[in-house]
Order: C-alpha cells, then sequence, then structure tokens
C-alpha cells in the first residue's frame, strides 16, 4: 500500500534532543569536554558580567557556538546564527530547546572586546591543553614549531601611500564604483616602505618564496607537541620574516609558564636557521632540530658553531625522526585553513584574528581528543 504525505502535520512534537544524536557521533565527547572546562570557569564569567540589568546571552553558550563554527566551516556569524534556528544537533550542543530563540550576529561583535579584555578564548584554549596533559596524551621532551601566511582580510585595492590623502578605498578608483572600485596602480611599486591599506593597516605585503605573489598577510605560528600532534599555542604577528624565531621562542615562554612544560628538542624547517636563535636555545636546554642547508658555514661565533652543530644531528636517528614527526604541524595549518577558516581573515585587527585562531586551535584539539575516545 502507498504511503501518503500528511500535510496538515501535528501541532505538538514530544522528543528529547539528546535522543536525535547518534550515539557515537563526535561531538559527544567534544561537547563533554568542553561543558566541563566552560562550567570551570563560570567563576572568571561571573566577575566579567555585572549584577544588575538585562541578561545576557551566555558566555558558554557564544563559546560553543565558536567552536562549531570552527568544526563546520561555517563561513559567517550571521550564517552560524541562521544554522543554529534550524539544526537540531547544533542546539542540542548549545543545549538550547527546540523552540528557544536564536541571539542576533551582533551579539559577537559587541562581545568581542569583553572576550578579549577577560581573555576568556585563550584560557578556554588553555584549559583544554591543560585537559590533554592530565590525560598523558601529550609530550614533555619533543616539540615542533613552524609558521604560516594568513591573507588579510584587505585586498590589494585596499593599498594607499603612506603619506597619501586617502580615507576609502573608493578614493584612489578610476571610476564612480564604490563597491567595486577600479584602481591603477600601472607605474607605482608598493613596498611595505611606502605603502599602507586603508582597510587593515597592521598587514604587510609578503610572499611564501620566489615566484610567489606579494600578499596582504599577517604570520601565524604554532607550537605543536610530538606525541598526539596536538596544539599547545598559537601566536599571530607582523609578517615581516622575523616573526618566526621571535614568536617560536614567545611561544616556549608561554607554554612553560601556562603549563610548566619545557622540551628537550624542538624540531623546525629552514626558516629558523638562524645560528643566534639556534644557540639561544642550546643555553635553555634545548636541542634544535633544523635542516642546516649545505654550503660553507663561516665564522667561529657562537650563532656558527651552532650551526655546525645542527648539521652534525641531521646523522643522528632523533633528527630524522624529529623531521618526520614535525611533518604533522602541516596538518594542523591545512586544517585551520581549510576547516577552521583562517586562509584568509574574517576580521580585520591582529587581536581578533588571534581570537579566531585561538577557537579554532581548541577546536582542533577536542576534535584530535574525541577521536582518541571514539577509537578506544
Amino acid at each position: 500500500m502507498r504511503g501518503r504525505i500528511d500535510q496538515q502535520g501535528n501541532v505538538f512534537h514530544t522528543f528529547i534532543l539528546d535522543d536525535l544524536i547518534p550515539e557515537h557521533h563526535p561531538l559527544r565527547p567534544v561537547k563533554v569536554r568542553a561543558d566541563r572546562i566552560l562550567a570551570d570557569m563560570s567563576r572568571k564569567f561571573r566577575r566579567a558580567y555585572g549584577k544588575t540589568g538585562r541578561p545576557s546571552v551566555p558566555p558558554e553558550r557564544l563559546i560553543k557556538a565558536l567552536l562549531l563554527q570552527a568544526l563546520y566551516s561555517i563561513r559567517s556569524e550571521i550564517q552560524l546564527c541562521e544554522q543554529i534556528g534550524y539544526n537540531m544537533l547544533y542546539r542540542w550542543f548549545l543545549d538550547m530547546q527546540p523552540s528557544e530563540t536564536v541571539w542576533t550576529p551582533e551579539v559577537f561583535s559587541m562581545n568581542r572586546e569583553r572576550f578579549d579584555q577577560h581573555e576568556f578564548i585563550r584560557d578556554f584554549f588553555d584549559r583544554v591543553v591543560q585537559d590533554a596533559i592530565f590525560e598523558g596524551l601529550v609530550s614533555d621532551e619533543h616539540f615542533s614549531v613552524d609558521g604560516t601566511l594568513i591573507q588579510s582580510f584587505g585586498s590589494m585595492k585596499s593599498l594607499r601611500p603612506i603619506d597619501g590623502k586617502d580615507k576609502k578605498v573608493s578614493d584612489g578608483s578610476d571610476d564612480n564604483d564604490p563597491g567595486n572600485p577600479t584602481v591603477n596602480f600601472r607605474d607605482q611599486k608598493r613596498t611595505n616602505q611606502t605603502h599602507r591599506s586603508l582597510v587593515d593597516p597592521e598587514a604587510r605585503l609578503f610572499r611564501k618564496g620566489k615566484g610567489k605573489p606579494a600578499l596582504l598577510s599577517h604570520s601565524g605560528h604554532v607550537l605543536m607537541e610530538n606525541r598526539n600532534g596536538l596544539c599547545l599555542d598559537i601566536a599571530l604577528g607582523q609578517a615581516d620574516g622575523w616573526a618566526e624565531r621571535e614568536s617560536a621562542w614567545n611561544m616556549l615562554i608561554d607554554t612553560w609558564r601556562r603549563h610548566d612544560l619545557w622540551p628537550s628538542t624542538l624540531g623546525m624547517d629552514a626558516g629558523y636557521v638562524d645560528g643566534a636563535f639556534l644557540h639561544e636555545l642550546e643555553q635553555e636546554g634545548v636541542v634544535p632540530h633544523v635542516p642546516i642547508p649545505e654550503g660553507p658555514i663561516r665564522g667561529e661565533g657562537e650563532g656558527s658553531q651552532a650551526r655546525r652543530r645542527a648539521r652534525r644531528r641531521k646523522r643522528h636517528k632523533g633528527y630524522a625522526i624529529s623531521q618526520r614527526i614535525r611533518k604533522r604541524i602541516e596538518e594542523i595549518f591545512g586544517w585551520f585553513k581549510t576547516v577552521g577558516g583562517l586562509a584568509r581573515a574574517r576580521f580585520v585587527g591582529r587581536w581578533k584574528i588571534k581570537q579566531q585562531a585561538e577557537i579554532a586551535g581548541a577546536a582542533y584539539n577536542l576534535l584530535r581528543m574525541a577521536r582518541r575516545v571514539l577509537a578506544g
């Protein structure tokens, strides 16, 4: 007998959201960990909000919504709020009732400065790392570090001379199209010394390598532990070619202060071959595993000696293992850019991009830890 669609439908439905979610869905262990961490942060949330006035959207719910945005590659906060409205999985993850009204996207904008001032996202990321350390998932001996470029929200059309009078991108256009103006850069040499972006002044022109185009970018950096490829720290800096070594050192210091971890080895690529940096690491008990290029190493200073020692380590088995595992950090960058939405920044302002990177790092770690639970 052929079935028929009931066009009238029911007025009321009785069900429990938890029953709709598959038992082995990867969001289940992510939710358990996130809820436990956010419950521990309750006192910090309480200090950041006043005791009078209209109740706000719970900060726990906003942080979990940002986790969903990173995990499911939702391209904007407008679309995030829209999907929370009709997606029962998202409502279950956020502990929302099926009939509960979703907040507007402006709530994220209104709370972003508060989150930065009280370091909610950073604290959440650190607590995820602390959970991994407590469960024995983090190596306390072998780390890796690397950097990447995050393309700026501003376009190349927004570049103007530093001493120019233009205030908007359309000011220097060749037509009357303010939405997508035509800008002619013929016979102009655009450099970081002469030009700045009107949209994102903190961005700098930088190229990945020879033959690559120079794009407005920020530099992103990750410190990874080698046991399970978890992200221990994230830093954002200026794309100038020097930020990698400075950020690597700062991330090591921050990880030691926050988690009492100091590695015995540090895997790196050829961007970290500076002798002074290698010598500084050795002075603090860290053995650098870095591919020193072939050719003569001139000089007898401490930096030159550190580079010679690094070249001799290339013959050791430990160096080969470190360099093989170091490639996992590219998986983190790949996930950040293809899934976490960091191929091109959504925001103007490095502190906002850093928030986005930290929530992506927390989501990445939670997902890797959840997979271990499901696999076990």
